[in-house]
C-alpha cells in the first residue's frame, strides 16, 4: 500500500478536510495518485447541500464499483455530509465501501492504513496540518452550525457549532507560514460564530487580532462564510483596522422577500440585510462583497423573486453564487414545505441572475481599469502568471521574474466579468 487519492465535492470546508486527511495518509508513507484508479486508497468526500451534488458523488461510487471489486484489498472509504449518524442504509447501498466517516472523522481511515502498513498511527491522529500547502490555505476554525435555517441539511450532518482553540489556531498559521503559505482563509459554516461557545466567550475579531499579531509573517487572512446575524461591527471594525485581513466579506442573503427569509428562518428583513451591508461600505469602503442566493424556495412567486433581484440591483456585489432550491432531507423544508415551483421556472430564475450579476460584474471590474493592485502571486498556467488582489479579484500578468508567494503590484490595462489582466509594475508606484 503506497498511494492514496483524494476525490472531493462541496464547500471550502471539504477541501480543507481533505487536505487534512491527505495530510495524515502521507504521514503514514502514502503518496498522491493522480489517477483514482491506480491508488491504493481511494477516499470520496462527499457533499449533500444540494441534490445535484450527492448525484456527483452516487456517481463516483457506482462507477468505483467494479474497481473495488477487482482489487478487494485495496480501501474504498466515503467521508463528509452523506455520512450521517445513521449508516445502515449506506451499508445496505454500498456494502462494497470499506469505511463511512462523518464529517472531521479521520481516525477510522488513519487507523486501518496504519494497521496495514504496519506503522502506529499514533502520531498521524490529530489536527493535521497540510505537509505540502500551496501559497494560499483553508483553517477550519468552527465545526457544524446551530442556525437550522429550513432549507439546510448542515446541522443534521455536521452538528453543533464547535470552536477550536484560538492558541491551536495561531500554532496552525505559524507552522503553516513555516511551509511557505503567505494567506489562510478561516472557515466555518457560520464562521462569525467563533468562540460563542468557548467558556468565557470570545469572537472571531479577536482571533483575527491574535493571528494579525502573533503571526506577522502571514501577509494574507480571509474568512467565510458569515450569518448577517452575526456579522458584528466588532468584525467590520476589525475587517477595517488590521492590514492583514483582506477587504473581503461572504455575506450571504439567501432571498430578497421578507416572507421568503421568514420561511427560510434566517432571522433578518430586507431592509436589516441593507442596513447591514451599508454599514460594512461605510467602515471599509474599498471592501469587496460576496453573497449567495437560492432561487425557487418553496411558495417563492415571481414578485418575491424579482425582490432578489431587485436587491442584487441595489446593492451591486462582487459576485453572487446563486443554487436552485433543492429539497434536502430532514430538513424543516423537506418536511412542512411543498416544492412547488418548476425546475423549468426555477431555471430560468438562476439565469435571470446570472445574467443581471454579469451585467454590474461587469461595471464593478471596469472600475479597476488603470488602478495598481496588490497581488499576492499563486499560480502559472499557460505562459502567465496570476493571483488576487486583496478584494480577492483574480488578475493575470505576464513577468519574467515572478515568484510564488511575492506580493507584487499590477496595473490593470483589461477588464472582464471574470476576471483582471495587467502588467507588472517593476517598482512600486
Amino acid at each position: 500500500m503506497t498511494s492514496y487519492h483524494i476525490w472531493t465535492v462541496g464547500c471550502q470546508m471539504n477541501k480543507a478536510d481533505s487536505e487534512r486527511m491527505g495530510a495524515g495518509l502521507e504521514q503514514l508513507g502514502l503518496q498522491w495518485s493522480q489517477d483514482p484508479k491506480d491508488a491504493d486508497v481511494i477516499v470520496l468526500n462527499s457533499c449533500v447541500v444540494r441534490q445535484q451534488a450527492e448525484e456527483r458523488v452516487v456517481g463516483m461510487l457506482t462507477s468505483l464499483k467494479p474497481w473495488k471489486q477487482r482489487f478487494p484489498d485495496k480501501t474504498l472509504a466515503l467521508m463528509g455530509c452523506m455520512v450521517g449518524p445513521k449508516k445502515d442504509d449506506l451499508l445496505k447501498r454500498y456494502p462494497y465501501v470499506d469505511l463511512f466517516m462523518q464529517p472531521q472523522q479521520f481516525e477510522p481511515l488513519i487507523e486501518l492504513v496504519g494497521d496495514k502498513v504496519g506503522v502506529d498511527p499514533d502520531g498521524c491522529v490529530g489536527p493535521f496540518v497540510p505537509g505540502s500547502p500551496s501559497v494560499t490555505t483553508h483553517v477550519p476554525i468552527i465545526h457544524g452550525c446551530d442556525k437550522f435555517c429550513t432549507f439546510c441539511i448542515i446541522p443534521y450532518r455536521r452538528g453543533r457549532e464547535i470552536s477550536r482553540s484560538t492558541n491551536e489556531l495561531v500554532q496552525e498559521c505559524k507552522m503553516l507560514v513555516a511551509r511557505g503559505v503567505k494567506e489562510v482563509t478561516l472557515l466555518g459554516q457560520n464562521v462569525d460564530s467563533y468562540g460563542h461557545d468557548f467558556e468565557e466567550p470570545s469572537d472571531l475579531a479577536n482571533l483575527l487580532q491574535s493571528i494579525h499579531d502573533d503571526v506577522p509573517e502571514l501577509s494574507r487572512i480571509r474568512f467565510l462564510t458569515s450569518h448577517p446575524n452575526d456579522m458584528s461591527d466588532k468584525i467590520i471594525d476589525a475587517v477595517a483596522r488590521l492590514p492583514h485581513v483582506m477587504e473581503n466579506i461572504n455575506l450571504p442573503f439567501q432571498a430578497g422577500n421578507d416572507e421568503v427569509l421568514r420561511n427560510m428562518k434566517r432571522g433578518y428583513t430586507n431592509a436589516q440585510y441593507r442596513e447591514l451591508i451599508s454599514k460594512v461600505r461605510s467602515t471599509v469602503p474599498e471592501v469587496a462583497i460576496v453573497t449567495d442566493l437560492i432561487v425557487g424556495f418553496p411558495g417563492e412567486t415571481e414578485e418575491q423573486f424579482e425582490d432578489s433581484v431587485q436587491l442584487i440591483q441595489d446593492l451591486r456585489f462582487d459576485k453572487v453564487h446563486v443554487a436552485m432550491y433543492s429539497t434536502r432531507p430532514n430538513t424543516f423544508a423537506q418536511r412542512k414545505m411543498v416544492d412547488d415551483v418548476t425546475q423549468e421556472e426555477k431555471h430560468r430564475r438562476l439565469k435571470v441572475i446570472e445574467a443581471t450579476q454579469e451585467t454590474i460584474l461587469s461595471e464593478i471590474n471596469a472600475s479597476y481599469f488603470g488602478s495598481v493592485e496588490e497581488i499576492l502571486v499563486d499560480g502559472h498556467n499557460k505562459g502567465r502568471w496570476q493571483g488576487r488582489t486583496r478584494t480577492d479579484k483574480l488578475v493575470f500578468f505576464e513577468s519574467e521574474d515572478a515568484k510564488l508567494g511575492q506580493l507584487r503590484k499590477v496595473r490593470i490595462t483589461k477588464t472582464t466579468p471574470w476576471s483582471l489582466s495587467g502588467s507588472l509594475l517593476t517598482a512600486n508606484p
